[in-house]
C-alpha cells in the first residue's frame, strides 16, 4: 500500500480551492439572479453554469488536485479527459437551470440536483481516471457512495439557491455554504482512493500538474475576469434603473436635470448664490 498526500503543499491549495469554489458560487448565483427577468434568460444561464460547474466545482477539484501525491510515484493527467470533465461539469449544471426554471420546483428540484449532483460526481472520478501514475488505484464503495450522497445534496442545496437567494448578503452567505459542500464532496472522494504497486504498469504519460497549472491559471483568470465584468455591467444598470425610477416617482427629475434659473434660485442650485438678506 503506497502512502496518499492529500495536503503535500500544506493548506495552501485547499484555502486557494475553497476561495475559487467561493468565487465560482457568488458569479453563478449572481448570474442566476440575472436569469430570472431576463427574456431570453439562456445566455445568463449559461454564464451562471460556467461560473458554478467551470470556476466553482472543476477549477476547485483541480486546484486541490496541485496538493495531491503519491509516495514512490510521479503523477500525469490526460488532457482530452481532463478537457471532457470540464464540459461535464458545466453541462450538468446548465441542465439543472433548465430543469429548476422550466418545471414545478417540488418536482424539478430533486430531479435537477439528482442530475446535476451525479453529472459532478462523474466529472471527479473522470478526473480522477485523467491521472496517469503507473499505480494500481482502488476505491472504497463507502466513501465513493457517501462522496455521490454529498454532490446530490449540494447539488440540490445550490440549484434551491439559484431560485431563491436575493441580495448581496445572503449570495455571500450561500456561496460559503456551497463552497464547504463542494470542498467536502471533493476530499471526501479523494479519501476513498488507495494505492498500491501494479505489476504491469510503465512509466505515467500525459501532462505533467506543473505544465497544467499554466494553462489552467490563464483560463480562470480570463474566465473570472470576464464573468466578474458582465455580473459588474448588469449590476451597475439594474441600480441605474431603479434610481431613475425613484426619481421619477418622487417628482425630483425635472428638477434634478432642468436648467432653468427660476427653478435652479428656488431650488437653491444657482450658482454664483445670489446673496440672503436677514
Amino acid at each position: 500500500m503506497l502512502q496518499l498526500e492529500h495536503f503535500s503543499n500544506g493548506w495552501v491549495t485547499p484555502v486557494l480551492a475553497y476561495v475559487m469554489s467561493f468565487i465560482g458560487s457568488v458569479l453563478g448565483l449572481r448570474c442566476a439572479v440575472r436569469a430570472r427577468t431576463a427574456s431570453p434568460a439562456y445566455g445568463w444561464l449559461v454564464a451562471a453554469a460556467i461560473a458554478l460547474g467551470g470556476a466553482g466545482i472543476w477549477v476547485m477539484h483541480f486546484t486541490a488536485m496541485l496538493g495531491f501525491t503519491i509516495d514512490g510515484a510521479s503523477i500525469r493527467y490526460n488532457m482530452p479527459m481532463t478537457v471532457l470533465s470540464a464540459v461535464i461539469a458545466i453541462v450538468v449544471v446548465l441542465i439543472g437551470l433548465v430543469i429548476v426554471r422550466g418545471q414545478r420546483e417540488a418536482v424539478a428540484l430533486p430531479l435537477g440536483g439528482a442530475i446535476t449532483g451525479l453529472g459532478v460526481v462523474a466529472m471527479h472520478y473522470l478526473g480522477m481516471a485523467a491521472m496517469s501514475t503507473g499505480v494500481d488505484m482502488e476505491y472504497s464503495t463507502g466513501l465513493v457512495l457517501l462522496s455521490i450522497a454529498i454532490a446530490v445534496v449540494a447539488a440540490t442545496a445550490a440549484l434551491w439557491f439559484m431560485l431563491h437567494v436575493q441580495g448581496w448578503g445572503n449570495t455571500v452567505g450561500a456561496a460559503l455554504i456551497m463552497g464547504v459542500a463542494v470542498c467536502g464532496m471533493h476530499y471526501t472522494g479523494m479519501a476513498s482512493m488507495s494505492a498500491h504497486h501494479g505489476e504491469h504498469h510503465g512509466l505515467p504519460e500525459g501532462v505533467a500538474p506543473v505544465e497544467l497549472l499554466t494553462p489552467l491559471l490563464t483560463t480562470v483568470a480570463l474566465v473570472v475576469v470576464g464573468l466578474v465584468v458582465l455580473v459588474g455591467v448588469a449590476e451597475l444598470e439594474v441600480r441605474s434603473v431603479a434610481a431613475a425610477s425613484t426619481v421619477r416617482e418622487s417628482g425630483e427629475a425635472g428638477t434634478l436635470l432642468t436648467t432653468d434659473p427660476a427653478t435652479l434660485a428656488h431650488s437653491g442650485r444657482q450658482w454664483p448664490r445670489l446673496p440672503t438678506h436677514d
